[in-house]
């Protein structure tokens, strides 16, 4: 699931991915319903929900599920400030290999776990199509990955760390 938000002047950026089991559209809830956000899925899925009330109740006869969602929140909102930091200091290759280092993380495997269109990917890391493109065929070149389709395969994690961290291969 693609959690996007567009400006007023119709540009787009993907805030955040969403995967399997995790829960999304929680923060309208408790902020008068402002987060002006779409979740667009990547693929095929089932998504389930509870109404507003529901969970109002389910809270004042289960205070430990505020928390588990206050502690969501709080790990998402440093991913964010993480992210508004990598956007101003630095460069687009550090901030594509850390975008998918990010994506293969939150499943602990070495692909993608989801189709992921180039121009995501750009928007999730904050550059151009043109940018992602040109990185992500040069890497796969190089032997780091190897992209098809809307697939995403890591070869090698720790040049991509190296990448992230701002170091050039060797």
């Amino acid at each position: 699931m693609r959690i996007i938000q567009t400006g007023s002047d119709g540009g787009q950026a993907i805030i955040r991915f969403i995967g399997s089991g995790e829960m999304f559209g929680t923060v309208p809830l408790f902020t008068d319903h402002l987060l002006p956000a779409d979740a667009i899925t990547a693929e095929a899925s089932v998504v389930l929900s509870w109404s507003e009330a529901d969970i109002v109740v389910l809270i004042g006869i289960y205070p430990q599920v505020s928390l588990n969602v206050i502690r969501v929140i709080g790990t998402r909102l440093i991913e964010l400030q993480d992210r508004v930091r990598e956007l101003a200091t630095q460069r687009a290759d550090q901030r594509l290999a850390r975008a998918l280092l990010r994506l293969i993380r939150n499943d602990g495997g070495d692909e993608v776990a989801f189709p992921l269109r180039r121009k995501d990917l750009a928007e999730f890391s904050g550059t151009t199509l043109h940018t992602a493109s040109r990185m992500l065929s040069a890497w796969a070149r190089a032997g780091l990955l190897t992209s098809i389709g809307r697939r995403i395969l890591i070869h090698d994690r720790t040049a991509l760390d190296s990448l992230a961290e701002g170091r050039p291969l060797l």
